[in-house]
């Protein structure tokens, strides 16, 4: 059993401040006996719009933010998942990408996302790159396996399902999920549906008003909203359990069923 937290907050255009409101609620999270902390996506620099000033705030993640996270995850002893503007030498775009710290500070596994947000009036590929799609990078916290994915790739049921075939018990879920008509209804649906369809956990960590949803929560293999932050800046705190998904999975065998495989296009 692992206690997981997701943290909730939006991030602003002062990259110091993120940090440090980063490093504050992880401590909050981490006093409750937290052991894997998840902070939404762009937790590093977020902006009104999509725009240069997200390039113009990348670095690379042997940079000043990635080593503040790391720092504070060596601190707190425990996985501190978080979203940064990786900086692409030679490019003119960046990566929107997931770093997960372990608790001596090291990179344990990264997710560069895959499939922009180029819907609902925005067009994320402009300035960001999507990752290359390779292999699901995962890390283990005792016994359980944790994969990674950001927001809008929440709406491909195959990106959970890849990162579920590769292991992974509980899916990390970092998101700048924007406000807008049903929008938090489809984010509330689409959490319960991933984690339903797959038989694992989901831990979904966005940004607060203005900037997100808000409404970050962690749900079981069954579909139960075991916590949830609402509209609140703040940190929610449950138990995973490996027992719990066993449970599950005997009662609805999905996955051993299923009759098709995920392949790329």
């Amino acid at each position: 059993m692992v206690d997981v937290a997701v943290i909730q907050f939006a991030p602003g255009q002062d990259k110091q401040e993120n940090l440090r409101t980063v490093r504050t609620l992880a401590a909050e999270a981490a006093g409750r006996g937290a052991k894997v902390v998840v902070a939404p996506e762009y937790a590093m620099f977020t902006a009104p719009r999509t725009d240069e000033r997200i390039v113009e705030s990348a670095e690379a993640l042997d940079g000043e933010f990635v080593g503040g996270l790391a720092s504070t995850a060596k601190e707190l002893d425990v996985h501190l998942v978080a979203g940064v503007n990786e900086a692409l030498p030679g490019d003119d775009r960046i990566s929107n990408t997931l770093v997960a710290l372990g608790p001596g500070g090291d990179i344990v596994a990264t997710y560069r996302k895959l499939h922009l947000y180029d819907a609902f009036g925005y067009k994320e590929s402009d300035v960001i790159r999507a990752g290359e799609i390779g292999a699901p990078e995962t890390f283990a916290v005792d016994g359980l396996t944790f994969g990674m994915q950001t927001c809008y790739d929440l709406r491909f049921p195959e990106v959970t399902r890849r990162i579920v075939d590769a292991g992974a018990d509980v899916l990390l879920l970092p998101a700048q999920w924007v406000p807008g008509p049903l929008k938090e209804d489809h984010w509330s649906t689409l959490i319960r549906a991933r984690a339903i369809e797959n038989t694992v956990y989901v831990a979904a960590a966005d940004q607060s008003a203005r900037t997100g949803a808000g409404n970050s929560m962690i749900v079981d293999p069954m579909g139960v909203t075991l916590v949830s932050l609402g509209e609140r800046v703040g940190t929610a705190v449950a138990a995973v359990d490996a027992e719990r998904i066993t449970e599950v999975r005997e009662k609805n065998p999905a996955l051993a069923l299923r009759r098709f495989t995920v392949s790329e296009i």
